[in-house]
């Protein structure tokens, strides 16, 4: 797994208290914050609600497959593919239906 560098801000207080168990647990301060991320998105996935609306951003196509795949698993995640690609042709059936019946006028 490979590592990104990012740069964003955080309240003194926040920064103080990841120092502080950076030094009591023996190590850094980027450890101690993606471990506290780590739990925090671990919480997050199990939260059906969290769970839905990462379908929903799926299904609108604003996420790639494998992101949703990483939150729901890949099982549910190919059923959701799938329920996806029937939906698509749906609404795919459904305008040239109208375009057929514009034409026909």
């Amino acid at each position: 797994m490979g590592t990104t560098r990012v740069n964003f801000r955080l309240p003194d207080e926040l920064v103080e208290k990841a120092d502080l168990a950076a030094q009591v647990t023996h190590r850094n301060r980027t450890e101690v914050v993606s471990e506290a991320l780590r739990e925090y998105l671990a919480d997050a996935e199990r939260d059906e609600q969290f769970a839905e609306a990462v379908v929903e951003l799926f299904l609108d196509d604003e996420i790639e497959f494998d992101v949703l795949a990483s939150v729901v698993g890949r099982q549910d995640a190919e059923s959701i593919r799938a329920s996806k690609a029937l939906l698509d042709r749906g609404d795919d059936l459904a305008a040239d239906l109208a375009d057929l019946g514009r034409d026909e006028k």
